[in-house]
Formats: structure tokens, sequence, C-alpha cells
């Protein structure tokens, strides 16, 4: 466990010293993990099997309810947090010297659809107060970010943070990693143990150091990158390349709309290609896909380039949700009536609102004069209300309306079945499902 830190002295190492090495690991090693949202819980949790491990995050509800052993993420089960030696704080002076210092909160977008790196610059001012005192016992600190940024952000803007805050010399007292995140909400496949960990590092000592560290927690391995801003590159593409191929999608399935054909009867004919990639169109919302191309295209303006497959597929993704609401409107020869909105989540089987397109397209059916009731079984009634001013219907279930919209597909709406929620339905009405589940049982789709 963690012991208490109430007092630390700074430390003034002179500009002539030599970089200090870095020491091996050790099952003593200590890491601080900051931010223990869905990518931060998983990673500290999965360090404290092998390391000490703590984790730092400022909202102190989010600590109680960890520390009740309830994960309102999902991610983490009950008997995985009360196994777990992971020490928990929302206290920064709790926060003993540490050997690693680990980045892991959000990275947004602002209403101009612009970076907005808030979170990690606070991240790394609140750092940077730790370091002086992980120095001054005798450790070199390396900090490693795996919040999603343009390549550039680490060095550029992280580093001289940290040296601001901590008067304290990168790449000779403490020294820089990046490690891209890779967790995907919901996924029970690909989790923190099994996939191949991209890292980089400062320095190669710095990056041995870092390999040595993620390779301890998963059995898939680790890949060096070549260099820091590479690996910051490597995790933007990743989620830009699927926003651009699902655009694709969106793209098509508009043009197939007006052709009055089925775009899940032409997928079904064209996935019999060997080679077809599996996309399929609709609503790109959450934390990654819907948000860090908009990163990659901010750092290219800044070039003085024009990234126009990257924008262009980000305005037909934004616009998705706006153009099935006018679609559905159709569906109802243009009569407004009373709809159900089944999920409001980015995704199935997650709790997760972010970025939720969902909320766009309940938007846009109100404003073509419908009366929306929207019901989620995974989503937080609170915070849908407090980010997006919409109420979630516990008993929506016990009415009926004029039409049903699967927009997720939530294990527990697949397990009902298209004729349990047809009999929600007025008569004449239209069930509609979003994500052709389906198939042709629904009388809408894209």
């Amino acid at each position: 466990m963690f012991p208490k830190v109430t007092a630390r002295r700074a430390v003034v190492v002179p500009e002539a010293a030599a970089p200090r090495p870095i020491p091996a690991l050790s099952s003593e090693s200590r890491v601080v993990v900051v931010g223990l949202g869905y990518v931060g819980l998983p990673l500290a949790v999965a360090l404290a099997g092998q390391f000490q491990a703590l984790g730092l995050d400022i909202d102190a509800r989010r600590i109680a309810e960890l520390e009740a052993g309830h994960d309102r993420t999902g991610e983490i089960t009950a008997d995985r947090l009360a196994a777990s030696t992971l020490a928990l704080t929302a206290d920064v002076a709790a926060c003993p010297p540490a050997d690693f210092y680990i980045v892991t909160v959000p990275t947004p977008i602002d209403g101009a659809n612009r970076p907005d790196l808030r979170l990690v610059e606070a991240a790394s001012r609140t750092i940077a107060a730790l370091l002086p005192a992980a120095v001054a016992e005798g450790r070199v600190p390396v900090v490693v970010y795996e919040s999603t940024v343009y390549p550039g952000v680490t060095e550029d803007i992280c580093a001289p943070l940290l040296e601001a805050g901590s008067a304290l010399l990168c790449g000779r007292d403490f020294y820089l990693g990046y490690s891209p995140e890779r967790i995907n909400p919901g996924d029970r496949e690909h989790t923190i143990d099994k996939i191949t960990k991209v890292v980089s590092g400062q320095t190669p000592e710095a990056l041995d150091r870092i390999a040595d560290l993620y390779g301890a927690i998963t059995s898939g391995g680790v890949f060096r990158a070549a260099s820091i801003k590479a690996a910051e590159a490597a995790k933007v593409i990743e989620n830009a390349q699927r926003d651009i191929n699902i655009a694709f999608m969106n793209e098509i399935a508009q043009i197939f709309a007006a052709l009055d054909l089925s775009i899940w009867d032409v997928l079904a004919a064209a996935r019999t290609k060997w080679n077809f990639l599996p996309f399929a169109p609709g609503l790109v919302g959450g934390h990654c896909i819907g948000v860090d191309p908009y990163y990659l295209a901010h750092r290219a303006e800044q070039l003085g380039l024009h990234p126009r497959v990257i924008l262009a597929g980000r305005g037909i993704n934004d616009n998705m949700a706006h153009w099935t609401a006018t679609q559905l409107h159709a569906a109802r020869r243009s009569k407004p009536g009373s709809v159900l909105v089944l999920g409001l989540t980015f995704k199935e089987n997650v709790p997760d609102l972010r970025n939720s397109k969902v909320a766009d397209l309940v938007s846009s059916l109100g404003r073509l004069g419908h009366a929306v009731t929207v019901h989620d079984p995974h989503a937080d009634a609170a915070e849908a209300m407090h980010e997006y001013g919409i109420p979630l219907v516990a008993d929506a279930l016990k009415k009926r309306y004029d039409m049903v919209l699967l927009a997720v597909p939530h294990r527990e709406y697949l397990a009902m079945g298209a004729d349990a929620l047809r009999a929600l339905l007025r008569k004449g009405g239209t069930l509609a499902d979003l994500k052709g589940e389906w198939g042709r049982a629904a009388d809408w789709s894209l």
C-alpha cells in the first residue's frame, strides 16, 4: 500500500548535471495513474497486480464509489475491485513519490470542434507538483501520456508544463513517454491485459522502462514506436480511419435511400466478397471516433494544410443524426407523432453518454414536431438530463407510440425481439431499426 505523504521538499538539480539513469522495474516500483475513467481504471487495476499502484481522480464521488466496490463504467466488476491492491485517492497531497505517472484523462473538443487540452494540461500541472518529491527520494520519474492528442502535444505542450511546475529538466531529471490507450468500452475480448500496447519514450532507456511496464500487464506484447510523435499519430489515425470508412457507408446509405434501396440489402450482397470491409452506416459518437479526427485536422491546419478527406468524413457523420430524423419524419408521411427512442448511449451495452449522437437525433425529431420519449436501461438518468436535457422514462415500455425506434441495440432490446417492440405501436405505427439488427422485421431501416 502507498504511504501517506504530508510534506515535501523541493529539489534543485544543477543545470550541468548529467542525465540520471532510470532504475530497472521491480515489484516495489510505484505507479500513479491520473484519471480513473474507462481507460484509467482498468489500467490501474492491471498495474496493481504487478506493482505498487495508486489511482488518482479529482472527483471525490468517483473515488468513493470505487472504494464501495462500484464502477459506474461497468469495466471492472465489484469482485475485481475488492480483490485489487489498487490504492485510491482524490487528494493530490496523498500521492507518494512514484517511478511512473500515467495520464489517462479525457481530451474532448470544444464547441468549435477544436482540441480542448485543458484536462491534460491540468494533469500535467498536477504531476509537475509531485515530481520534486520523487527526485528528492532518489527516483527517476517517467511521465507517460495515454490521452489521445495530435502529434507534438506530449513534447511541445506537456513537457514545458512539467518543467515549469517542477523546476526540473525533462530528459535529465525526469523522462517522457506516450502509449496510446486502446480501451473499447464494453469490449470483453480486447481488454488491457490482452491487446498489443504501442509504447514510445523520450530516450532509448525511457522506452525500455515503459516497454517493461506495459509488457508486465499484457499478453499481447508491446510495439516500440519510432518516436513519441509517431505513437501519438498512430492513435489518432486509428480512429480517423474508422470514421472515414463509416462516413462512406453513411454517404452511400443516403444515396441508396434516394434510390429506394435498403443499405442492408446492398451490404448483404457486397459482404460476400472476401475483401469487402465490414463497416456499416450509423451514428458516430463516443469519446474517440467522433472526436479524434478533429485533433489531426487541427494540427494539419496549423501547418497550412487542408485535410479534405478527414473533414469531409466528419461533416457526413456529424450530419447523420439530422438526416436520419428527416428520413424517419418522411416515413411517417411528415406527420408528427409520438416516438419512443430506445437507447441513448453512444454504443450498445455501455453506460457511456459522451458525445451521443442519439441526443442529436432526439433533438432533430423534436424540432420536426414529434413528441419523443427516451428509454435506456444502461444510461444514468441524472447524467442524461445534465448533459442533454433529456429525461429517461423508466416505464416507457408500458405505453404505445406512433413510432418505436431502435437507436442503440442494447442486449435487453434484442432479447425482447421485434414482435414485442411492435406491440408497443399504435395501429398503423412504424418500427424503425437504425442498425439493421432485425433486417426486414422492421418497417423502416437506414
